[in-house]
């Protein structure tokens, strides 16, 4: 094919051109219009080399971009209710090891958190920044799905969660006896030394409460001998009748003080509860030992291990029927 000729009039185009086929025949062609129209066909629709691009193949986002070490476009398909922001920036220093870090912010400057969904990311533009180079992506506007295909969408996707739970149940199940375990090895493991300080804790103040108690037995029998003293070989009855009164009178005036302080009938369970307490939280703040910690330790332990129970109960009766079906 050879150019044969070229002419310009008042913004016209005409294009000579002549081409000789296989048989020696001259086959000419004139190509005729404005070129206004034909300089317009000049720009090119093609992206910049380091620009970063969203586009959508099969309902998918597609992200586009440069990478900085091999300098070569390489394009990311993205799964919008699946993929996070970290697990992007993840699979972009996976596949250039000359991504030293990156992350994402929001038009107006605000750093996006690795644990938000792509879809979400997506729906706006936003700044994508690699080894302190920021590019600015432009996410095009979908169209929003109508009502009837939002709903079919809906019920697709609890479809597809049931079928992936009914699947995945058992192994899903596995994974958190396992989890269970760890957490109640990690809760004993606190624990254990909290108990040992706690058991000399409350050996302490045992001993102190059984003291007290058997210091007011000791103060009973010491006032009963001392009025039977002074009744049969001091003084007669006569005269020891109105102190015997109110020295029981005293008595139930102590009681009654024992209630209004502490709201509580003077009961010798109550009395000692209540002082065993009084010893066992002096001697610990003496001994530093956190009861509020140890109190939650406890209660994390306890859910742990029912979350265990419930989990093998249902693990067994899995089991159990799965045994049934094979025999029918």
């Amino acid at each position: 094919m050879q150019e044969c000729g070229l002419a310009s009039e008042n913004d016209s185009l005409q294009l000579l051109l002549c081409v000789w086929n296989e048989e020696g025949e001259v086959l000419c062609v004139k190509l005729c219009g404005s070129l206004k129209c034909y300089q317009a066909h000049l720009y090119s629709t093609v992206a910049p080399p380091d620009e970063v691009t969203v586009s959508y193949r099969h309902g998918l986002p597609l992200i586009t971009l440069t990478l900085p070490s091999r300098n070569e476009r390489c394009q990311f398909v993205v799964k919008p209710m699946l993929s996070t922001v970290g697990s992007f920036l993840q699979d972009l220093q996976n596949e250039d090891k000359g991504v030293k870090n990156a992350a994402i912010f929001t038009a107006d400057g605000s750093e996006i958190a690795t644990s938000t969904l792509m879809g979400f990311l997506l729906m706006n533009d936003f700044k994508l920044v690699i080894n302190k180079i920021t590019y600015d992506v432009q996410c095009p506007k979908q169209e929003k799905p109508s009502s009837e295909h939002a709903t079919e969408l809906e019920n697709m996707k609890s479809l597809v969660h049931r079928l992936f739970t009914a699947l995945h149940l058992e192994e899903f199940q596995k994974k958190r006896e396992h989890h269970l375990l760890e957490e109640i090895d990690h809760l004993k493991g606190q624990l254990q030394p909290l108990e040992q300080m706690k058991a000399k804790i409350e050996a302490r103040s045992a001993a102190k409460t059984s003291g007290l108690l058997w210091a007011g037995l000791a103060l009973l029998s010491v006032q009963g001998g001392a009025l039977a003293w002074l009744t049969w070989w001091v003084y007669s009855w006569d005269i020891m009748e109105p102190v015997t009164y109110f020295i029981t009178f005293a008595n139930s005036m102590v009681f009654f003080a024992y209630f209004l302080v502490t709201r509580q009938d003077y009961t010798y369970s109550a009395v000692k509860s209540r002082h065993f307490l009084h010893f066992f939280y002096k001697k610990s703040k003496q001994q530093h030992f956190d009861v509020v910690q140890y109190n939650k330790l406890k209660e994390d332990l306890a859910k742990a291990n029912e979350s265990l129970n419930r989990l093998r109960r249902s693990l067994y009766l899995q089991t159990q029927v799965e045994e049934l079906n094979e025999k029918n």
